[in-house]
């Protein structure tokens, strides 16, 4: 193994300014950050990080980065409920039996007892388990869902509770 490559397969966790993780980004991205002034190092544990070195310089990359310049947040909104997007929220699964084949969307609160189509309401269900369901509730079927349903959150928001959850403190 080769420690020049291992170092450049490294990513480094960028924060917002105030604090919001953000997204990874490889470690030549995050040296050119650091070296424009983009960017500065955030050192929540002494010693982590990597010495990188040129012919004129070294410059010690930390495993954090938090930007210096506030960009203005993109406006994100849900996107509607429809088969592409109920699909990718449930990883083209069934939300019943697991399977990947035949895919539909169903109702969890029948549309005919008052369900509504909104993300909370709306799964994907393999042709079978749907129409084993029919037009009962999963509990009235007894087959429960394997995922509470609900909206696509923002991606950064998504980022940020990943990230805090795979670093929880004590764990």
């Amino acid at each position: 193994m080769n420690v020049v490559t291992d170092v450049l397969r490294q990513s480094v966790v960028v924060f917002s300014q105030n604090y919001l993780p953000m997204s990874r980004v490889n470690i030549k991205r995050a040296i050119v950050l650091l070296v424009t002034g983009k960017a500065q190092p955030l050192d929540f544990s002494i010693g982590n990080g990597w010495l990188v070195r040129s012919p004129s310089t070294s410059i010690h990359v930390p495993e954090q980065i938090r930007l210096t310049f506030g960009n203005r947040e993109r406006v994100w909104k849900v996107p509607p409920v429809n088969r592409r997007e109920v699909l990718r929220r449930d990883a083209h699964c069934c939300q019943y039996c697991g399977n990947n084949r035949h895919l539909t969307l169903d109702h969890v609160m029948p549309r005919s007892k008052g369900g509504t189509h909104t993300w909370d309401n709306v799964v994907t269900a393999c042709e079978r388990c749907n129409s084993r369901k029919g037009d009962r509730t999963p509990i009235e079927a007894q087959m429960p869902l394997r995922t509470k349903p609900k909206a696509p959150m923002h991606p950064t928001v998504a980022f940020a509770e990943m990230f805090w959850h795979e670093y929880q403190i004590g764990e």
